[in-house]
């Protein structure tokens, strides 16, 4: 018989693995001892491998990651992928400053050419987004609907929504199946039910357990469970007051999450715990681990230092005083350990120690500094600081703490030119001996300066800020500052420069904010930059930071660059007029007409300011020259117009509409004929002005709708009706045309036409939300809730963005406590519409919250200040709940933004009785209409 065995019966080969040609690694089953065998890891896969092939004769495969052999002549292209690592040819290079320049200069062009596509690719990102968003929306968005609509669920169909479960046939019978099955009862249940009946046991309120033998409470092992629950409660309580106690202390109290390795022990002097206060075991634990570090490593200064503070914490002064003592035995050559001594012992002592810390470390400018806080003699701090400067006269610090002691002017200047000497570099005592020289000196002071730190930007500041306060009316230093720093390489930032221009401006120097803009503010800009959107944005920041004067320089600045802009000229202007002065805006818009004389809004706002003023001829001289550059300018005519009603010349100003008539005859025009001649009452002039209006412009909707309202208001209902129609069938896609011609039908009492019209209108004007609007209106206004309803369904599925529509929906046809609920759902899809947000400052006023309803009323301002409901609303919920400051300053704000729009505000703005009437007038009568 062979003794070879059969192939099932040999042993595995070395590392064998079963499975492993198909992925296997492994594995172990219940009858196998020990944990799983972990399969062989991916280095010695590539070892069994390699080794394989090499008894095989056969290169090394690579399946499992096994590296190919190279070329020994391949060269390794990796050492050239790491440039902060360069182990090839310019492995021996030095940095030099050449490098450093062409390395800021690629920066700089980086830089550029990011910023120049900038809002580009946030626009293009933003876009992205919102289609992102719009094609993606989320689940709560899809079924917003769906859960609006379970609100008209009763309770009876709630109660008929059948339950889930599983009904299928096997699970039946299963559960069925359970419910048959009957278990015996234990015994014990049966001897406690027995026992139950014996005695009645109960827990009084001073805890003692009652049964039927009193004389069983005298044995002390009943529980007293009232006096358990008060202990707990307690112990609760004054965890949780140690928590509130130390959660306004967290990074003081060492209880805080994040910890600021530099400053741990530091933190610990902050701290206000008292001894009683502290944990006896958290002390000893903490003593503990201290002593541990103190003799592990007892040259480590902060290991002492924390162990002395423990002990101060502890209440135990003395015991402190000894730790840091032998602590600067051990770290001698430790400032913080010194300064720790001397802080922990009284006055006194905290004198010789800090003479034989100085004995040690002469140089320390720490305690220099804190041996002269020791002294209280002005004398002796003197004689000390003199002391410390004769050790380290390179000290910045103790030079300027010499100069704070000094009284007398001369002698601080004296030290100071002293210090100078010594520490030329040191611009803050170059700029401080220049503030206490005369002019003439001060500017040889900063001569000196600047020739000794030439890259100092402070000193050029200085030297600009002394020339303003010698009086020239010119500062010119600025320009030269400009030229030197950028020779050496210390240019500014812009942005750098605009910061320091308004700290000029902060303190004073108006002339020298002035030189830094018309100085610095192009430097780093090219021609192919947006430079006007960059500077625009520049002045509004420093607008927004309350710094005009810099802004006016920036505006400056960009005029004298871009000369013809009138989107700069306007921005100026309304710099001059909100925060500047009468003289400035107009000097300001006389070169504004001179530079863009084909601009009308130009030539009207200097009109208009002219006017305001009181100054009618200067006024009527303005609209004169701007005639003359713009000679057929419609605005130009009816700004004349206007000029001359506003100040009861009908006869001039009917004059000059009929020469604008035949000059520049635009349909505008001939409105404002037809509504000055309602408004002096001429009915029948007017229409036929009218009339004659619509033969040359039969497509302007606003005629037809004058049409329609002169035969309204005489009552000629029939002839107002054929007006609208002709109107909207030659204007449909007119909205206030239709929305006229449904509100005279709804006033007759036809309000079934009045539907029709509006259904016509959003077939020609489809997603509108005016109109969708107007259909609940007339709806709701006929006690038909129920289709209201259904219509403002419909309205929110065509236009879901409207505010106007939102707005509509909460405040009419939703349940008072349904409204914040809808109003923050309406908030998501509406994206910044003020008519939404005077809606959720309504909602706020009827809850009495009343700072966040002002809150809400000023964010739809800011959103939109030409919507004059807004305004309306702000200043009726003031005249409630408002100061008479508050009224005011809303009052003059409404005047000076002049708000034009507004559902309420138009129809009583443009009523031909209110047409003389100011802006505060016509807010007191919208405040008077609003429901």
């Amino acid at each position: 018989m062979s003794g070879r065995k059969d192939f099932l019966s040999q042993p595995a080969p070395e590392n064998y693995v079963a499975g492993l040609g198909r992925g296997a690694t492994g594995f172990t089953t219940r009858s196998d001892l020990g944990p799983a065998r972990e399969g062989p890891s991916e280095e010695q896969m590539k070892e069994l491998l390699a080794k394989r092939a090499q008894q095989l004769g056969a290169a090394p495969p690579t399946a499992y990651g096994a590296p190919e052999k190279k070329d020994e002549n391949e060269d390794d292209d990796e050492r050239f992928q790491d440039p902060e690592n360069e182990v090839g040819l310019f492995a021996n290079g030095a940095y030099d400053r050449d490098d450093d320049e062409a390395d800021r200069i690629y920066q700089e062009v980086d830089e550029k050419m990011d910023r120049r596509r900038k809002i580009r690719r946030e626009a293009r990102e933003r876009q992205e987004r919102e289609d992102y968003e719009r094609n993606n929306p989320k689940i709560q968005q899809q079924f917003a609907d769906l859960k609006r609509s379970l609100a008209s669920v009763s309770d009876e169909d709630w109660a008929n929504i059948p339950e889930v479960g599983d009904l299928t046939g096997k699970n039946r019978r299963t559960k069925q199946n359970l419910r048959q099955r009957f278990y015996a009862v234990p015994d014990s249940v049966i001897a406690g039910a027995r026992d139950s009946t014996q005695f009645d046991t109960s827990v009084q309120d001073d805890g003692a357990a009652t049964n039927g033998s009193s004389a069983d409470n005298v044995d002390g092992t009943m529980t007293n469970f009232a006096d358990i629950g008060a202990a707990r409660d307690k112990v609760l309580r004054v965890r949780l007051d140690q928590a509130a106690q130390g959660s306004g202390t967290d990074s003081t109290a060492g209880s805080a999450t994040n910890i600021d390795p530099k400053g741990y022990l530091t933190s610990l002097s902050k701290t206000e715990l008292k001894a009683g206060e502290v944990e006896v075991g958290d002390i000893k634990r903490v003593r503990t681990l201290l002593e541990s570090v103190i003799k592990t490593n007892p040259k480590h200064a902060p290991g002492w230092i924390a162990a002395a503070r423990l002990e101060e914490v502890a209440g135990k002064i003395v015991a402190a005083r000894n730790v840091i003592a032998r602590g600067c035995e051990f770290c001698p050559k430790s400032e913080d350990a010194w300064l720790e001594s001397i802080r922990l012992n009284n006055n006194h002592n905290a004198k010789i120690i800090a003479a034989n810390a100085l004995k040690i470390n002469d140089r320390s400018t720490r305690l220099w500094i804190e041996a002269m806080r020791l002294e209280s003699d002005s004398r002796a701090k003197k004689r000390v600081l003199r002391r410390a400067i004769d050790n380290i006269p390179q000290s910045v610090a103790i030079w300027k703490e010499a100069v704070n002691l000094e009284e007398d002017p001369a002698d601080a200047r004296l030290l100071l030119a002293k210090a100078t000497e010594m520490i030329p570099l040191s611009v803050e005592l170059w700029l401080a001996l220049a503030r206490l020289e005369t002019p003439e000196n001060a500017q040889k002071v900063l001569n000196k300066a600047r020739m000794a730190v030439p890259t100092s930007y402070k000193v050029w500041i200085e030297a600009a800020r002394l020339q303003e306060q010698m009086g020239n009316g010119k500062v010119n230093v600025m320009k030269r500052a400009a030229q030197s720093l950028a020779q050496e390489s210390a240019m500014l930032k812009r942005e750098e420069w605009i910061t320091q221009a308004e700290k000029c401006e902060e303190e004073g120097s108006i002339l020298t904010c002035a030189a830094i803009i018309r100085e610095t503010l192009g430097y780093g800009l090219d021609e192919d930059d947006d430079r006007k959107e960059i500077w625009m944005e520049d002045a509004k920041a420093s607008v927004s930071r309350g710094r005009y004067e810099t802004a006016r320089a920036i505006y400056a600045y960009a005029l004298r660059v871009f000369v013809n802009k009138k989107s700069i000229w306007l921005a100026a202007a309304d710099l001059e007029k909100n925060h500047g002065t009468k003289e400035a805006l107009w000097q300001l818009l006389e070169k504004a007409v001179e530079a863009c004389p084909q601009s009308e809004v130009l030539w009207m706002m200097l009109a208009k300011e002219k006017w305001q003023s009181g100054e009618m001829t200067e006024a009527r001289r303005v609209l004169a020259l701007a005639f003359k550059q713009n000679p057929n300018n419609e605005d130009i005519w009816l700004a004349a117009v206007k000029l001359e009603a506003d100040n009861q010349q009908t006869d001039q100003a009917r004059e000059l509409l009929h020469a604008a008539r035949e000059e520049a005859g635009t349909d505008r025009v001939w409105i404002k004929s037809v509504a000055f001649e309602r408004q002096l009452g001429d009915d029948d002039a007017a229409l036929d002005l009218v009339n004659q209006a619509l033969q040359i412009y039969p497509k302007a909707d606003k005629l037809w709708m004058l049409k329609g309202q002169i035969y309204e208001a005489a009552s000629k209902l029939p002839q107002a009706r054929e007006a609208y129609s002709t109107g909207t069938r030659a204007c449909p896609k007119s909205v206030p045309l239709w929305l006229l011609a449904s509100r005279l039908e709804e006033h007759s009492g036809a309000v079934v036409k009045a539907r029709s019209v509006l259904d016509r209108a959003r077939l020609a004007v489809p997603k509108n939300a005016q109109l969708w609007t107007e259909s609940v209106r007339i709806e709701r206004r006929a006690n038909n809730i129920a289709q209201a309803k259904n219509l403002m369904a419909k309205a929110l599925q065509e236009v879901p963005t409207s505010g106007l529509l939102w707005s509509e929906s909460i405040l009419h046809l939703e349940p008072r406590t349904q409204r914040k609920p809808r109003s923050l759902e309406a908030i998501k899809k509406v994206d910044n519409d003020p008519i939404l947000f005077v809606t959720v400052a309504r909602i706020f006023w009827q809850e009495r919250r009343l700072e966040k309803a002002a809150t809400w009323f000023e964010k739809a301002i800011l959103l939109d200040a030409d919507l004059g409901d807004t305004w309306a609303w702000y200043y009726k919920f003031l005249v409630q709940h408002g100061t008479d400051e508050k009224r005011e300053d809303v009052v003059s704000k409404c005047v000076l933004n002049e708000p034009k729009h507004g559902e309420v505000w138009q129809g009583v703005a443009k009523d031909p009785r209110n047409a003389s009437k100011s802006t505060e007038e016509i807010l007191e009568l919208v405040v008077a209409k609003l429901e």
